[in-house]
């Protein structure tokens, strides 16, 4: 217990030497050009500290032990206000262009489907990551994460009749064992079949007909709701939480997602993964279609070296914690991109990004090395495959029967 206490006491520090931004009112934000969430008006107060982005403020803590969202997420339900942006690209070429920008089969999938996606600079490093989600036969929306990223759809727009706006849609998600059950209770459709991992369908929730995706950002069972303008956005959210008085619903900051997220293997664009890892050196080469011929990148990705770079790693002495120095035979070798310690684990997990490969062996996964703290000190840490567990993804796949 030494080691999380000692790393949860390193991270309060971290978070105040950073650059968040602590709303004070809506006004401070709006000078920063940070666009407040339709949803704020429920939950801001002077505990809530907010970070920007893609252009939005998230709520990044609120005062509450991010344990307790933890547990919500593992043996309850939790809803989050998230900043994802999703973008709509629509037209007859939709699905030729979304097969240029993105490294999966876009055009051949079913209307109401979900797939994680990968977009590629020529080179094959990682611009973006989101979910596609196709709404119809000439209409995609694609939820990204952090960055600008229409700039990139619209300069490769030309060649194609596709029209790409921002739908200006806000995102919940709601997570956790119970999270079905909560919809199902707020919608009136029983959660059977009705809504499958990495599906989406129309949902009328207090009146309002809003997009729900079977997918998140926890490795839990869970959904994203997708508003859009002329929603009225409090209402919606009062509605989820009548809902859910059964299952104690409760809100929380995105920093009670940030251990589950870890845990599932979940990486998160411009932290982890960035420009200078290729789906390949990310451990992403899954979500690679070479079948699409037509994407960014494919001839770099075809001659690459595919060599792994990024892994999980786990310690007993010590959290990996973002930017501490990992060591193999006294040399530096990479360093951590993220970290926490695990409640299920009960150990330190985080991410490991090695600056190249291990010319020792075929690769660096089971390899131990040393992990350098702030002090010094040199903590001995395992490589591991990601997600630390549940590596089926059984558990945001399961369906609750009601």
């Amino acid at each position: 217990m030494q080691a999380r206490d000692k790393g949860l006491d390193e991270n309060k520090e971290r978070k105040k030497s950073l650059n968040y931004s602590k709303a004070f009112g809506l006004i401070s934000m709006t000078k920063k050009r940070v666009k407040m969430s339709p949803y704020a008006e429920r939950y801001h107060s002077d505990e809530v500290v907010y970070l920007s982005y893609a252009g939005r403020a998230v709520p990044l803590t609120n005062g509450i032990d991010p344990l307790e969202g933890y547990r919500k997420l593992r043996e309850g339900v939790a809803l989050f206000d998230v900043p994802e942006k999703p973008l709509s690209i629509k037209g007859p070429d939709a699905g030729k262009f979304m097969d240029k920008i993105f490294t999966r089969n876009a055009s051949l999938m079913k209307p109401m489907k979900a797939l994680y996606a990968l977009a590629c600079l020529p080179n094959g490093g990682i611009l973006m990551d989101g979910i596609i989600i196709r709404l119809a036969e000439d209409h995609f929306w694609y939820i990204q994460a952090d960055g600008e990223f229409q700039v990139w759809l619209d300069a490769h727009s030309n060649d194609y009749q596709v029209n790409i706006e921002d739908p200006k849609s806000h995102v919940l998600q709601i997570q956790g064992p119970k999270a079905l059950e909560v919809l199902s209770r707020a919608s009136g459709v029983p959660m059977d079949e009705t809504l499958r991992y990495f599906n989406a369908s129309y949902f009328t929730i207090g009146g309002q007909k809003v997009l729900i995706s079977r997918t998140g950002w926890t490795g839990e069972v869970g959904v994203e709701v997708y508003g859009h303008e002329g929603l009225d956005h409090l209402a919606l959210w009062d509605s989820f939480f009548e809902a859910g008085k059964p299952f104690d619903l409760s809100w929380h900051a995105a920093d009670a997602m940030g251990t589950r997220r870890l845990e599932a293997g979940i990486l998160d664009n411009g932290t982890d993964i960035d420009r200078g890892l290729t789906p390949f050196t990310a451990g992403l080469e899954k979500f690679v279609d070479f079948q699409n011929h037509s994407f960014i990148g494919r001839s770099a990705l075809l001659n690459s070296n595919q060599k792994r770079l990024l892994y999980g790693i786990m310690a007993d002495s010590v959290i990996p914690t973002s930017n501490f120095k990992v060591y193999n035979n006294s040399k530096i070798v990479g360093k951590i991109t993220a970290g926490d310690w695990s409640p299920e684990l009960k150990c330190g997990i985080g991410y490991v990004r090695f600056e190249g490969h291990n010319e020792l062996s075929e690769g660096w996964l089971n390899e131990k090395v040393m992990i350098q703290d702030n002090e010094k000190c040199l903590h001995e840490a395992k490589v591991v495959e990601l997600p630390f567990f549940d590596k089926g993804k059984d558990i945001p796949k399961s369906v609750k029967v009601l």
